[in-house]
């Protein structure tokens, strides 16, 4: 797992500098704000891929007496991290074609190389999103997958981008700084909702409601010698899921029995959800 990770981090790092530095050359020779909004974006992908790579690299090492519950949240970390960067960046990105459309006039050149790169970055972008959100599902991994997310929004807003530059090529170069603002609201967009689900896992928040229903459906339909259940609670960390639930049985069944009931649970639960950290406690009713 590790391994299969860490090297489809360490290949998007690769590709978000290859696009970067084109991007970046592009766009300083034909002063597209549309171009070195697209770079700017890219290169936080850039940084953003590496600390993804430098975060999987961590977030799998074994509990420890320091993290008794492991190195998963550095996933999380990584992933609020790269949502403040990109933050940062819309903003730069606005007020400079905000400047472009009412207080400077600014000549772009909408060459064949600027058409030639974006439409590179976006084969490249497909492709990396692709990976990244196959491995990221596979391994429950929320830094890989907001590196998906990155990628994938890169698609879009590389189109606007050529969008702008046809317009530009008939002379419209006003096109240009409004395609980079479509660009920075497509980007916030994406920032807006990684950072929700980010911030609701750094604070120990439940499971998604669709996964923890199917919980509820499971142990509610679970026959005597179970009579209940209660006190379930949910959590996540990087890759894992801790799942924690007390299950009433009658009084008059053995530990053996409950252990092995509760053995039988567990399983189930792992096979809805593999990387669960699953945890079951006896409760015996009293009919008082």
């Amino acid at each position: 797992m590790m391994h299969e990770k860490k090297r489809i981090a360490l290949s998007s790092v690769f590709a978000a500098l290859v696009i970067t530095s084109l991007k970046l050359v592009v766009g300083l020779t034909t002063n597209s704000l549309g171009i070195l909004s697209e770079a700017a974006h890219s290169g936080l992908d850039l940084l953003a891929a590496l600390i993804t790579f430098f975060a999987v690299s961590i977030s799998d090492r074994k509990p420890d007496r320091g993290h008794q519950f492991g190195h998963g949240k550095i996933e999380n970390l990584s992933a609020l991290f790269e949502t403040l960067l990109l933050i940062l960046t819309c903003g730069w990105i606005i007020s400079e074609a905000v400047q472009r459309l009412f207080f400077k006039k600014v000549e772009i050149e909408a060459s064949l190389w600027g058409f030639l790169v974006i439409i590179i970055s976006i084969v490249v972008d497909i492709s990396r999103s692709r990976a990244l959100s196959r491995v990221a599902k596979k391994y429950n991994s929320q830094a890989l997958e907001a590196d998906a997310l990155h990628f994938s929004s890169d698609v879009w807003s590389s189109l606007v981008v050529i969008l702008g530059l046809v317009f530009v090529s008939f002379g419209y170069f006003w096109v240009d700084a409004v395609a980079a603002i479509a660009v920075a609201m497509l980007v916030l967009v994406v920032s807006y909702r990684l950072g929700r689900r980010t911030i609701n896992v750094l604070i120990d928040g439940s499971l998604p409601p669709g996964e923890e229903m199917w919980l509820n459906n499971y142990l509610s339909k679970l026959v005597e010698p179970v009579i209940g259940y209660h006190g379930l609670r949910t959590r996540t960390a990087g890759a894992t899921r801790y799942i924690e639930v007390h299950l009433v049985f009658r009084p008059d069944l053995t530990i053996e029995e409950t252990h092995k009931i509760g053995d039988a649970v567990t399983g189930e639960i792992n096979k809805k959800f593999p990387e669960a950290n699953v945890m079951v406690h006896f409760d015996y009713y009293k009919d008082e």
